[in-house]
């Protein structure tokens, strides 16, 4: 069984909702949930915020925390998953934002680094990868983990 098919059957089975903020992977993760039947009862929706504005203006990411920490940090999943669960009103969000490539990566943030944001009632707690590959594989190795993400929130 996919992951995602079992992350639909756990938030069911526990009737939780889910919601997805996304950058890098574009809306896969939202494509993988949808794609399982009977995922319209516990997918609220995602919002791809694949420019900063979006993230600042739609998820609520403080301007400070993109100047400051830049859109790939810890502080700024955070912020997208929080967003995400507050403006979907959802039990669990999770984000990613990352660098695909095969550009913009640094000695600092390199390609294939993707921080993951997964908010709960319980708080929001933050995950740092570094995928190897190039930019297909990253972004199906970060929606792969959001999903286990989700999956573990649904299951604690």
């Amino acid at each position: 069984m996919a992951i995602a098919e079992k992350l639909v059957n756990a938030l069911i089975e526990k009737k939780i909702t889910c919601a997805t903020a996304e950058s890098c992977t574009g809306g896969g993760v939202g494509h993988a949930i949808t794609a399982v039947p009977g995922s319209s009862a516990v997918f609220m929706g995602g919002i791809i915020s694949y420019d900063n504005s979006v993230k600042r203006d739609v998820l609520g990411v403080p301007e400070e925390v993109l100047a400051t920490n830049g859109a790939v940090s810890s502080e700024c999943a955070a912020a997208m998953a929080e967003g995400a669960r507050r403006r979907l009103k959802t039990d669990l969000a999770v984000s990613i934002t990352g660098i695909a490539g095969p550009g913009g990566g640094s000695a600092e943030k390199p390609v294939g680094l993707v921080w993951f944001g997964l908010a709960s009632a319980k708080g929001v707690a933050t995950e740092k990868m570094v995928f190897p590959g190039g930019r297909e594989a990253v972004r199906s190795a970060a929606i792969d983990h959001a999903l286990d993400m989700l999956l573990l929130g649904a299951c604690s």
